[in-house]
């Protein structure tokens, strides 16, 4: 079998098990597996470039993806003014105190030496920490303490009017900017933790990725914390204004759909044209970056490190460059996600979910394959979605013949929510026995 008539069965497996949501069930289930599917896909490629090109174990891709979302938090949210007011001033002068401390622990350690750079260093480190820690934290008092019930923190970029309706495009604008700040945390991590093998790596990302959660949920004037944020604006139009159209209403009529249906369909759909696009993007950049020379030093150094350095090339650098290529696009797809939601959640930011379920992406559809790896999130967000819709349905179907007051029956229909789990472990059992190499394998 060829690999475009491979390509072209796994794609159509995907779109029939869609159109087959849409046809049994409804179409705004199927739309959601879409939508959600497509931003995993955007996940996966990322992760692919950097395990399937360069051979990184990142196990950190929650962290990226929460970085995503803040981003899109900080860029379409409106501003809190009483906020900026209280104490804005103070955490953005606490902010710079911090970042001259750091230049002249630089500085001070470039220039000096001996047993004068280690009592000067330690003097500044000290003073500059209580400095910095006076000021900043008189700052988040102020803030956190302007109507925390719905605010209490600094709110965001977007000052087109409190809905934000009247800027929708910043709102896609705070995608990039989730990815460059998601590149930014990669870059200061890869600079202390690439030099680290390959399961150290590992064990130092998912740590780096839980101090990140820990920090958007504690940090109150930044993120909310644990009380979310709720309400960011969209790029699309809101159900309640297409419903308001009397030419949207028309249009819907005729085509026999209700209004309140077909406004959510075509929500959703707008969503899914947004996504599909800055996939297909990606997907071409990916892939010619795939295929050219430096694609090619990629996979050289992947395969052989040792060899490659040998014959001259920067193994490190070139690590470098690609986890923060990878981890810009997770934090783009976390971006789109918490736009998508409509709210920052920091505790919905979970491993298994972010993390282990994109991991399941990359190895079943094809490590080292772009299309692979996007097939794969499509599938893979199908199967979890469908496990959980109809898991419970299933199993209280397969349970029938016993009595309904049956403690082993009660136990398997009160579990079911839990087969997702199995059921991904299961299938990842099965591809890495039967296709370790995905059902795409690179070519």
């Amino acid at each position: 079998m060829t690999d475009s008539l491979r390509t072209a069965l796994f794609a159509g497996l995907v779109v029939f098990l869609i159109v087959s949501t849409g046809v049994l069930d409804n179409w705004n289930l199927a739309l959601i597996i879409v939508n959600y599917g497509l931003i995993s896909a955007i996940m996966a490629l990322g992760v692919n470039l950097q395990w399937g090109l360069a051979g990184l174990f990142n196990v950190g891709v929650m962290g990226f993806v929460a970085l995503g979302g803040l981003a899109s938090v900080l860029i379409s949210m409106p501003p809190v003014p009483e906020a900026w007011a209280a104490g804005g001033g103070r955490v953005l002068g606490a902010l710079a105190i911090g970042v001259a401390i750091i230049v002249a622990l630089v500085t001070l350690y470039k220039r000096t030496s001996g047993r004068l750079r280690a009592l000067s260093m330690a003097v500044l480190m000290i003073a500059g920490f209580f400095i910095f820690r006076g000021v900043f934290d008189a700052g988040v008092a102020a803030i956190e303490s302007v109507n925390p019930a719905s605010t209490g923190y600094l709110g965001g970029l977007n000052f087109g009017g409190d809905s934000g309706r009247d800027w929708p495009w910043i709102v896609i604008l705070g995608w990039p900017v989730g990815g460059l700040l998601a590149a930014g945390a990669a870059w200061v991590i890869g600079k202390t933790a690439l030099g680290l093998r390959s399961d150290y790596l590992a064990i130092a990302t998912l740590g780096i990725a839980e101090i990140i959660i820990a920090v958007l949920k504690n940090e109150n004037w930044m993120s909310r914390g644990v009380m979310n944020v709720i309400g960011l604006p969209r790029p699309v139009p809101y159900e309640t204004d297409l419903q308001a159209d009397p030419g949207f209403v028309s249009a819907a009529q005729d085509l026999g759909v209700d209004a309140v249906t077909a406004s959510t369909i075509a929500v959703k759909l707008a969503y899914s044209g947004l996504f599909a696009a800055f996939l297909i993007v990606l997907l071409i950049l990916a892939q010619r970056a795939l295929h050219s020379p430096w694609g090619r030093m990629m996979r050289a150094i992947r395969d052989n490190e040792v060899a490659a350095e040998a014959m001259g090339k920067d193994v490190t650098r070139r690590h470098l460059q690609v986890f923060v290529i990878g981890s810009a696009i997770c934090g783009l797809a976390g971006a789109m996600m918490t736009t998508l939601d409509g709210q920052l959640t920091p505790a919905a930011y979970q491993p298994l979910r972010f993390t282990f379920l994109v991991w399941v992406m990359v190895i079943v559809g094809g490590s080292g394959n772009n299309f692979g790896a996007a097939l794969g999130g499509m599938l893979i967000w199908w199967l979890w979605v469908a496990v959980g819709e109809y898991g419970p349905d299933l199993m209280v179907w397969a349970t029938s013949a016993l009595d309904p007051d049956n403690s082993f029956r009660q136990g398997l229909v009160d579990s079911a929510p839990q087969m997702r789990f199995l059921v991904m472990g299961t299938v990842l059992l099965l591809i890495l026995r039967f296709s370790p190499r995905g059902i795409l394998p690179e070519k």
